[in-house]
Parts: C-alpha cells; sequence; structure tokens
C-alpha cells in the first residue's frame, strides 16, 4: 500500500505486464482507448477476427469480479478501455479504478480515493461508467471522476497520481463550478456524475449529475459543463447549461426561472469531434421532471444539443429537441458521429437517439437538420400554473424507432378478453399522442394520471446505440415502457414544489401480462444514408411469463421481446448485442445488414449490464462487458470472450 496525498488515496501495486505499442487510430491497432472506442460515439471496430464463421467457437477467456477487491457490487455499467496491452475500468460504489492485464485479466493496480464525507453525501454513489485516457505521445493518464466530484489524473501504467495535475493529481470540480454560493462546501451531495470524462485536444471534459428532479424542491443545483488542460488540470471553460443573466438564452426562461433552477446536467455519456474542435454536449430535464410551472418558457439549454468549442466552451451551435420538458425525457443516450452520404452529397452527421424515441439527425458543423424537422403542434396540460409548450420538433425523417403515444388500437390484443380487459383498465387515465402531459392524480375529469409513451424511462436510455462508419448505419436498442403519470402537491414540508410526482394509480397490467401490444423491446438498424428504417427486430424471444401464461394457451404469436434495451456493439463483420439488465443472460450475433440471428450464447453470470468492447491483444480479439445477478447473490464481473487460442 502506498499512501498519497492529503485525502488518502491508495494504489496497490500487483505487478506491471508489456503489451503492444501505442498506434496512431485506436480502432486500427485494436484498442479501445474511449467509452465509445473513441470520442466520435460510434462503439465501432474494424476487427474482423472474430466473424460468421466462427463466432459459434467463442468462449469466456477470462473474468474478473468485483469481489476481488473486497467489496460486494450487484450491478455494473463500466465500459473497460484497453490501452497498450491493459483494460482500464471502475468498480464498486465508492469507484475504485482497475487495471488488469488484457490477456488474462490479472489485476495489475488498483485506487482509490478516500473521500470521507463527500463520498458519505454523494449525489451518485455507484462504480460509474468508466474512465478517460489521454497521451502526450510519451505516458499516458487515467483519468476518473469520483462519487465525491473531484477529477484525478493517474498514471496509466502504475495507478500513481500524476503530481503535476491539479493538487497532486486532484482537482476539486466544486471549486470551478460558477455557483452562487457562499462556501463551496454546500454544494456537497448536490452534485456528482455517472459517465467518463470526455478527452479531446489536451481538454478534459465532465458532465455532471444531479440528484434525481423529480421529488425535488423548485431549485437545485446546476449542471454546468467543465473543462481542465489535461496537463495541469487548470480549469479551460464552464458552459453554462442554464443561461445565467445576460446570456443567449436567459430569455427563455420566464419570470427569472433561470437563476434558481438546476439540473440540465449531462449524466450519459456525450462525444467530441477532434477535427473539426467541437464538443457536443447531450443536456438533460432542468427541474421538475414532471412539472415546469416554476419555470415556465422553453427553458434552453435543457434537453438540447450544443455544440461547443473544445479549447473555448464557446456555444457554436444548438438544436434542443424538447421545449420546456415534463416528461423526464433528459438526453442520456451519446450522439453518434457518422459521415454519411445523403442525395450524392457528403455530411458529417451527428446522430441523436433520444427517450423519445426519435433519431434526430444533424450536419455536426451547422446544426442545420439533414432532412427538414416540422414545428408539430402539442397536447395543452390543465395542471394548475403549468403550461405546456405549443409545439415540438419533429424530423421529417428518419421514422420513430419506438412506439410514439397510445391508442386503444395499441392495448394487448392476444385474444378478445384481454383486449377487452385493457380497455377497462385505461378508462382511469388520459391516454393520447406524444408529448400528453402528465395530469392530475384526482383530476377533475375523474382520472388518475395520463399513461405517456415513451415512459419516463425511454425508448432509449443512456445504453444508445452504435454507428457503422463503413456503411452509414446506426443501429439502437429501445424498450416500449409506459409510465402512469401523475401529479399531486407534496407532502407537507416535503418540498416547496407545487407539484411532485404521485397521486396516482400505478400503470395497469392485463392479468399479469404487459398494457400494450409486443414487440416489448426491438433493436432497429437505420441506413442513415437514407433516412430510412432498413430493419427492425425483437430485442429477444418471449418472455416465460408471456408464453406460459394460461390466458395464451393455444394462441399463436411471433417473439415479442423483452422490455429491455439491447447493449450494442458494431464490428466490420458483426453486430453483437445483450439483452440488457431488463433481460435474460443471453449474447447474440446478428447480420449486421439484415438483422438475422447468426448466433447466440447463455452469459454463464447474468444478464448484461454495461455495454461491450472489443479489442485485439497479442494476435486474439476480445469482446468483454460487465455481468451479474444480484437476484441470485452473483456479484457483478467483467466476461472476456475470445476465440479458443488454438483457433485464432
Amino acid at each position: 500500500m502506498r499512501r498519497c496525498l492529503g485525502s488518502a488515496c491508495a494504489v496497490l501495486l500487483l505487478g506491471i505486464g508489456s503489451g503492444s505499442a501505442f498506434g496512431q487510430d485506436a480502432g486500427a491497432a485494436g484498442e479501445w482507448r474511449a467509452y465509445a472506442g473513441d470520442e466520435r460515439g460510434l462503439r465501432y471496430s474494424p476487427l474482423d477476427q472474430i466473424d460468421g464463421e466462427n463466432v459459434d467457437r467463442l468462449e469466456v477467456a477470462w473474468t474478473w469480479k468485483s469481489d476481488n477487491f473486497g467489496g460486494t457490487e450487484f450491478r455494473s455499467q463500466t465500459t473497460p478501455l484497453m490501452v497498450d496491452g491493459m483494460l482500464y475500468f471502475t468498480a464498486g460504489n465508492r469507484r475504485n479504478v482497475v487495471a488488469v492485464d488484457a490477456g488474462t485479466g490479472e489485476t495489475l493496480w488498483m485506487w482509490r480515493m478516500d473521500e470521507g464525507e463527500r463520498w458519505e453525501r454523494a449525489a451518485r454513489r455507484n462504480s460509474g461508467r468508466g474512465v478517460g485516457y489521454w497521451d502526450d505521445g510519451e505516458a499516458g493518464r487515467i483519468f476518473t471522476i469520483t462519487p465525491g466530484f473531484h477529477l484525478v489524473a493517474l498514471d496509466a501504467k502504475t495507478g500513481v497520481p500524476e503530481a503535476e495535475f491539479g493538487g497532486d493529481g486532484v482537482v476539486d470540480l466544486l471549486t470551478l463550478l460558477d455557483a452562487d454560493v457562499d462556501d463551496v462546501s454546500e454544494l456537497i451531495g448536490t452534485i456528482g456524475n455517472t459517465s467518463p470524462p470526455v478527452v479531446a485536444r489536451d481538454t478534459v471534459m465532465v458532465g455532471p449529475a444531479l440528484r434525481p428532479g423529480g421529488r425535488v424542491n423548485r431549485e437545485n443545483t446546476k449542471g454546468d459543463v467543465l473543462a481542465v488542460d489535461a496537463r495541469t488540470g487548470e480549469k479551460r471553460w464552464a458552459f453554462h447549461t442554464i443561461p445565467r443573466p445576460g446570456e443567449f438564452g436567459y430569455e427563455t426562461w420566464e419570470d427569472d426561472s433561470a437563476l434558481y433552477t438546476g439540473n440540465a446536467g449531462i449524466w450519459g455519456p456525450f462525444s467530441a469531434d477532434e477535427e473539426l474542435g467541437y464538443a457536443y454536449l447531450s443536456i438533460e430535464t432542468p427541474t421538475n421532471d414532471a412539472y415546469g410551472g416554476h419555470r415556465l418558457g422553453d427553458n434552453l439549454y435543457g434537453n438540447s444539443v450544443v455544440a461547443v468549442d473544445i479549447e473555448t466552451g464557446e456555444r457554436v451551435w444548438h438544436r434542443q429537441l424538447i421545449h420546456h420538458d415534463i416528461w423526464d425525457y433528459d438526453n442520456p443516450p451519446q450522439p453518434i458521429l457518422i459521415d454519411i452520404t445523403v442525395d450524392g452529397e457528403p455530411v458529417r452527421a451527428i446522430v441523436k437517439l433520444t427517450k423519445q424515441a426519435i433519431a434526430y439527425v444533424m450536419d455536426r458543423e451547422t446544426g442545420e437538420p439533414v432532412w427538414p424537422w416540422e414545428d408539430r403542434p402539442a397536447p395543452p396540460s390543465d395542471v394548475p400554473g403549468e403550461r405546456a409548450a405549443a409545439t415540438q420538433p419533429f424530423p421529417t425523417r428518419p421514422p420513430p424507432f419506438d412506439q410514439h403515444g397510445i391508442t386503444p388500437d395499441d392495448l394487448i390484443d392476444f385474444t378478445p378478453e384481454l383486449h377487452g380487459q385493457a380497455l377497462q383498465a385505461i378508462e382511469s387515465f388520459r391516454i393520447g399522442p406524444i408529448y400528453t402531459p402528465p395530469s392530475l392524480g384526482d383530476a377533475s375529469d375523474g382520472t388518475r394520471g395520463t399513461i405517456v409513451v415513451p415512459g419516463f424511462g425511454g425508448g432509449a436510455n443512456w445504453e444508445g446505440g452504435a454507428g457503422d462508419p463503413e456503411t452509414g448505419f446506426v443501429y439502437v436498442g429501445s424498450a416500449t415502457s409506459p409510465t402512469a403519470a401523475a401529479l399531486r402537491p407534496p407532502p407537507e414540508g416535503a418540498t416547496n414544489a407545487d407539484y411532485n410526482m404521485g397521486g396516482g394509480l400505478p400503470l395497469p397490467r392485463i392479468e399479469g401480462l404487459p398494457l400494450m401490444k409486443p414487440p416489448y423491446g426491438r433493436i432497429t438498424a437505420y441506413d442513415m444514408n437514407a433516412g430510412e428504417i432498413a430493419w427492425q427486430i425483437p430485442n429477444g424471444d418471449t418472455p416465460d411469463d408471456v408464453r406460459d401464461h394460461p390466458a395464451l394457451e393455444g394462441v399463436d404469436f411471433p417473439p415479442t421481446g423483452i422490455r429491455s434495451r439491447a447493449g450494442l456493439l458494431v464490428t466490420r463483420t458483426l453486430l453483437f448485442a445483450g439483452e440488457g439488465s431488463g433481460g435474460r443472460p443471453i449474447f447474440r450475433a446478428y447480420d449486421k445488414a439484415t438483422g438475422e440471428e447468426i448466433w447466440r450464447t447463455e452469459i454463464p453470470v447474468g444478464p448484461q449490464q454495461s455495454l461491450p468492447m472489443t479489442y485485439m491483444h497479442e494476435g486474439r480479439q476480445y469482446i468483454v462487458f460487465a455481468s451479474g445477478n444480484g437476484a441470485e447473490g452473483i456479484p457483478a464481473q467483467l466476461l472476456a470472450w475470445a476465440l479458443p487460442e488454438d483457433e485464432e
């Protein structure tokens, strides 16, 4: 054990292995240097050792168990990086950083920070989704964001904090926020992080995650995006996702509500284009998730994509995807930066997949839509004090990738009896198209809430999608997951908001079956050159509780899929997908052109939890993701899949 820093961090050095040399192109070198392979968000690798002819021979080459470090973690969303023969990832709710040998999974070093009260009060106390990487051509650094909101730079070979970065390797991010507080200690427990930093042009960019905004006061901490110098840790800029007085967009917050409203952070991953010099911020919903009566107006930059200059933080362009969000439609999927050809012309595109099951496609240089967007009328709200936006933007292409809104025709109809029960069940709710607002749990018309589709968990979520730069295809996993959204005044003394979520009826199930027709989960492939769906399949087979339900005896129906979002990886040869954390322990390979299933295997640990990545090490291609099963007491672990050593 080596003690370092005044805040007591520990480095465990267990030996360092050698690996392949650094490559100019991480993908071509067989490495995986960022959360999505690189900072473009593609989740693509040109590796092709594993293909349709041999994928059925994949086997588990090694595992790394999260209880190796003495803790017990049953859920992990970490995606490792692979650089120079070493894998780097996070583990445990204290967010340990771990380095292992890429060929064997042997632990090489481990680091974590003792944050004391900062950890105990952390807004997001979890293992996070991974780390960032940077090198200057000679030495590499691992960047991690702790639960207590410190940014730390570690020597990639040894795990020792880099003394010249910040104060002995640590930057206190609370001190960099442009917050109107007398003492930054007031911010402890209000702001943290869940996704890795984005590293581009020698700049480390941090997206914040805040206390969830559904049952909070009308005030909350603001989700400023922060950037520091990768060498020194000095602050380069802060982007105000909620504008301050005099800044562009402040006028979209009526009655000076921007002064006290919070959230609008970036809790999902975001992307960067090093060549253009732009970062693309995916900004979430402002406080409150389901009631906007305290923040009337369009609320820039909530629910927006904002392109900023990486070196200065200046806004280059923005597109708001939802005006005045009251559906918790956040913006967590990582933007996908992909070059496509539209009507014979090359386009440097950004594809923004969303919770509302829309794929927004823009020119990433200018922000202009690749295909026209229409402002379409949206339903009004009758909740006192609320004023829903009169219109919302809809792309004319491509079409949505999951269900939009709900009508009687969308209800379960395996049998006339089940459909009749579903019709009766929704009589207590309001239903309608997408963007139908939440309603009172005891509305004057006798309804007990609104069925919102997509639900607050979204069609897509943080799992996002994958892009194939060779074909211009974009893939996305989604779930048809409605929310029964009802509002009520909070209990006395709970919050100072006029309304919070609650007070209605739960989402009905019909004899234990889902309310809506299948598929319950989908994988969609877009041909983004044409703005069309190339194919769409259910994510998985029919769940046992549906297939074996006594009310469905003798009923013949196609696979329904699972109500979960697939975690995707695309390579030169195949599309890989697990069913996701709500699915079953099945890992598949699909023909990426047609969606035909080529191979499947059972994951020995439990359902897929994190997104898969792939790399080449000493002539062998590996695919790695996290899995676990809390219901059966199986701790989360990384599984590395590869062909048998004699078949590479």
